[in-house]
């Protein structure tokens, strides 16, 4: 058996995810918000209501990179905005009932296609590593 080399795993691991986002990308209708829109609902949808700062912290961007973004999200009733009770100067974004549907109708095709590829092209205990292998992605982003 190989030795372990945690270069060759972070590039094959980098690569493997690279191609897993394109294609789920590729998944998902052609219309819509674009993957920075998308990822502002899905932050909304993961954490609850959160600033424009603590949006552009958590997707690595400038908040005036936002701008835009939240506008148009707020025009289509897809978040809402309401000052913070506490520090009047604060503004809080909010995902509406609109923008979860639309969240999760926008993020349906491409789990689906995953969900088929999972079933059709893997065995069992490959599934089992797959989830398995989900769980650790999820524990290395949260750290």
């Amino acid at each position: 058996m190989e030795a372990y080399d945690p270069q060759k795993t972070a590039v094959a691991l980098r690569r493997a995810s690279t191609r897993l986002a394109l294609r789920l990308r590729a998944e998902r209708p052609t219309e819509g918000l674009g993957s920075t829109g998308i990822a502002v609902l899905g932050q909304l949808h993961r954490r609850g209501e959160l600033t424009a700062s603590e949006i552009a912290a958590s997707e690595r961007v400038q908040p005036q990179s936002l701008t835009r973004v939240l506008a148009s999200l707020e025009e289509q009733e897809l978040i809402s905005r309401s000052q913070d009770t506490r520090d009047r100067r604060r503004h809080t974004i909010e995902l509406t009932a609109i923008g979860r549907q639309l969240l999760k109708d926008h993020m349906q095709s491409s789990d689906d296609w995953l969900t088929d590829a999972i079933s059709e092209r893997l065995n069992p205990t490959e599934r089992a590593v797959l989830q398995l292998a989900a769980d650790l992605l999820d524990q290395l982003l949260d750290g």
